[in-house]
């Protein structure tokens, strides 16, 4: 009977040994699959499983209307994907310092090789481009279309148009490369009498409306993609020297060169983005702005109405 008791005991204990082994080894496996479901890759799709990495973001931006519609869209299919974004507002000089200093993740506002060229010579070493949201972005001084003048050149030595503009050009925030550009074209055209005015875009739009309602002559820098083009007649000057770069900038997004392997996914979020968006995509998000939808809103409605873009961006993502 002790016998038969004995025997039933080592039964028992080798079945609980059995049974450990057994949840053991199914934990294991257990960890290996939550491993590969947060992130790495599995083969087939190469963007499969791509891994958040560092998950809070900052995004610093000007208030240029084009940056004001492009940074919220971006934010937003990050967030999808389980980034924490924060946007900030700085001015175009600090933008480029902090993706440089790699204080901020990247920015949605470079215009390159033009425009921001004092920045890129400067920071070359320390930033990259992830992907041009608008390939061709033309600047120049610009005008309504009622004024009797076609090129830059035209502004020289005319008493007329320079006495009925205070022989001011209105300007924007001080530190934009299209500021910088149109100083540079004061040299190059011999503009001796003329001054380049800043204030905010916002304050330049104002008064250009301003003066368009009263049928007045002004000079402002302007830029494409912008909705002013769309709601007001408004020409480009001829740039014969192409100071403001010719046919035009791309505008892209730089990051810091540590970006793509501190936030993976992120990095390749916006290449995704950069790869569709164009001009036109652009136009929808500035005539929704301007008629009166705030940035997040338009950027929202806009991804709403598009579910096979956001699905495109953010494939793969964590999965």
């Amino acid at each position: 009977m002790f016998k038969k008791f004995k025997f039933l005991g080592l039964a028992a204990a080798l079945m609980l040994v059995i049974a450990l082994a057994a949840c053991g080894g199914g934990s294991e496996e257990g960890s290996d699959s939550d491993s590969g479901d947060s992130g790495s890759s599995d083969g087939g799709d190469s963007s499969s499983g791509v891994e958040l990495g560092e998950s809070e973001l900052t995004v610093p931006y000007v208030a240029w209307a084009g940056a004001m519609a492009r940074t919220p869209l971006v934010k937003q299919a990050l967030e999808e994907v389980g980034y924490t974004v924060e946007t900030k507002q700085v001015d175009a000089g600090a933008m480029w310092t902090s993706v440089a200093n790699d204080d901020a993740s990247f920015m949605t506002a470079s215009w390159l090789p033009a425009t921001h060229q004092s920045y890129w010579d400067k920071y070359q070493d320390d930033v990259e481009a992830i992907g041009a949201f608008v390939d061709k972005a033309p600047l120049a001084m610009t005008v309504p279309s009622y004024m009797d003048v076609s090129s830059i050149e035209d502004l020289k030595g005319n008493k007329e148009l320079g006495e009925a503009v205070d022989w001011t050009i209105t300007g924007i925030d001080p530190g934009a490369g299209v500021m910088q550009n149109t100083q540079t074209a004061l040299k190059e055209y011999g503009l001796d009498n003329w001054e380049l005015s800043s204030s905010s875009e916002g304050a330049m739009l104002s008064q250009l409306q301003k003066k368009i309602d009263n049928k007045e002559p002004i000079i402002i820098p302007g830029w494409k993609p912008h909705w002013m083009f769309a709601e007001m007649d408004l020409k480009m000057l001829e740039d014969p020297k192409e100071v403001y770069g010719g046919e035009g900038d791309r505008i892209e997004a730089i990051a810091h060169t540590s970006f793509q392997e501190d936030s993976p996914a992120a990095y390749e979020v916006v290449k995704r983005i950069t790869e569709d968006y164009d001009t036109e995509m652009e136009n929808k998000l500035l005539v929704a702005i301007n008629g009166g939808a705030e940035p997040a809103d338009a950027a929202s409605k806009f991804l709403e109405d598009n579910p096979d873009l956001l699905k495109k961006w953010t494939k793969g993502i964590g999965e």
